[in-house]
C-alpha cells in the first residue's frame, strides 16, 4: 500500500498526444500507488487556436491545467516534456519562468522528480536543480527507441503520425513503477530533510560570500 504522503503530480505538455500516451500512471499503480495520490496535469497552451488548427493538433485531453502553485501541493513530480530543438518547448519554459516566487521562498526544496529523454532532460535539469528538486533516472536498453536513462520518451514524425511503440509505452510504465518504488524505499521525510539541508547550507554559504561560490 502506498504512503498517503506520497502525492505525485504527472505534469505534461503534448501537442499531438504522444507524450500523453506515454503515461506513467500505469506504472505507479502497478507498484502500489493508489489513484488518490496522483493527478495528471497539462501546462497551459501558448499557441493560438488558429495555429493549432494549421498544424492539425488534435483536441486537448481533459486533464486539468497546472497552475504555478500546483507544484506546492505535491511531494513529487513526473514530467512529460517533448523536445523542440533539443530543449523543452516554449509552453513548458513559460510555465517554469513564472515560478520565481517558488524559487525565492524555497517552496519546492526537498521534492522529487523524474523526466524525459536526452537533451531535453539535460536542459530541463538546470530548472530542477535551481528549484532544489532531486531527480530519478532509468537504466538503459539495447533496442532503438524513444526514452533513455534520463526517462521515458517517444519519437514523433514531423506530422505527428508516428505513435509510441509498445516498448516506449513499457518504458513509461517502468518509469512510473520505479519512481514510486524509489519514494517508498527512501521515504519523503528522509529525502526531503536531506535535500532541504543541502539547500540551506548552499544558501547560507552564498549569503556569507555575497554570492561568490
Amino acid at each position: 500500500m502506498s504512503d498517503p504522503s506520497h502525492k505525485i503530480a504527472i505534469i505534461i505538455y503534448s501537442l499531438y498526444g504522444h507524450v500523453a500516451d506515454c503515461n506513467r500512471k500505469k506504472g505507479i499503480e502497478s507498484a502500489g500507488g493508489s489513484a488518490e495520490i496522483f493527478m495528471i496535469y497539462r501546462v497551459p497552451e501558448t499557441l493560438t487556436p488558429d495555429v493549432l488548427e494549421k498544424v492539425r493538433a488534435p483536441p486537448k485531453r481533459g486533464y486539468p491545467t497546472a497552475e504555478r502553485d500546483t507544484l506546492k501541493e505535491y511531494n513529487a513530480f513526473l514530467f512529460g516534456i517533448p523536445t523542440r530543438y533539443g530543449n523543452m518547448p516554449a509552453q513548458v519554459k513559460s510555465y517554469w519562468d513564472a515560478t520565481g516566487h517558488l524559487w525565492v521562498t524555497g517552496a519546492l526544496y526537498g521534492k522529487y522528480a523524474g523526466r524525459g529523454q536526452e537533451t531535453t532532460a539535460l536542459t530541463f535539469l538546470t530548472t530542477l536543480v535551481h528549484q532544489g528538486i532531486a531527480v530519478n533516472q532509468l537504466s538503459t536498453l539495447d533496442e532503438p527507441h524513444g526514452g533513455s536513462p534520463w526517462g521515458a520518451g517517444t519519437f514523433a514524425a514531423p506530422d505527428g503520425s508516428r505513435h509510441p511503440s509498445a516498448l516506449e509505452l513499457e518504458i513509461a510504465e517502468i518509469q512510473g513503477r520505479n519512481f514510486i518504488r524509489l519514494l517508498q524505499k527512501f521515504g519523503f521525510e528522509r529525502l526531503s530533510a536531506f535535500v532541504s539541508a543541502v539547500g540551506l547550507k548552499v544558501a547560507r554559504k552564498w549569503k556569507s560570500n555575497e554570492g561568490d561560490l
